[in-house]
């Protein structure tokens, strides 16, 4: 028998939980070298490809930039990648040549820069059978922002390829899509891509909802 003052669970109201942006405590857990705490003995991190690994070996770097215009000193950013044949792996292993799961942040010092040691990632093929350019897909999660931001990092250098890919081709306006486009560098005999996230105000990068 239902007690006299009680309600059905139907018709029970309960509250939201309080939403809260990526505090220092997101440093302490995940990256713990930027936090200042000793490292665990295996560290998701930023280098996702060994000198062996196959495929052309890079280093992509870049601030996140707010909407005032000044540099996030505290974003972390998670990346994940098609090897260079272009096939996403799903098991993970730190000590494999390659793996296609990687974090990095930026710091106080230096710049304020996040950095990827990586390899260059081949065309992926969707499920529709459409080639998506080669790329990199990033998360940004800093405070100030609820639910992490979703982009890609595509390739100055494979303007052919992005001219005909499917994601680029859905961003209407050509300028905003070159908001998505890593610049090439060549330092130290090394290739490097830059690419800096803009998360409001002019040059905003384009994020995504999936």
């Amino acid at each position: 028998m239902q007690q006299p003052n009680s309600r059905p669970c139907s018709e029970l109201m309960l509250r939201e939980t309080a939403s809260q942006t990526a505090g220092p405590y997101v440093h302490i857990g995940l990256a713990l070298h930027v936090a200042g705490l000793p490292e665990r003995d295996e560290e998701i991190w930023s280098q996702m490809a060994r000198p062996e690994a196959e495929g052309e070996h890079i280093e992509v770097v870049g601030t996140v930039i707010d909407g005032n215009g000044d540099l996030v000193r505290d974003a972390l950013l998670e990346a994940w990648q098609a090897d260079a044949q272009g096939q996403y792996r799903p098991e993970f292993d730190l000590h494999k040549p390659f793996n296609g799961f990687g974090r990095t942040a930026t710091t106080a010092e230096g710049g304020s820069e996040w950095s990827l040691t990586t390899i260059k990632p081949g065309a992926v093929t969707r499920g529709d059978g459409k080639v998506m350019a080669p790329h990199i897909n990033l998360a940004i999660f800093a405070r100030g922002i609820n639910i992490h931001l979703q982009t890609r990092l595509y390739f100055e250098d494979e303007a052919e390829a992005n001219a005909a890919c499917p994601v680029l081709n859905a961003i209407e306006s050509p300028a905003r899509r070159q908001t998505l486009v890593a610049k090439r560098e060549q330092v130290d005999g090394k290739v490097r891509y830059r690419f800096d996230i803009r998360l409001q105000g002019e040059g905003e990068t384009v994020f995504f909802d999936f």
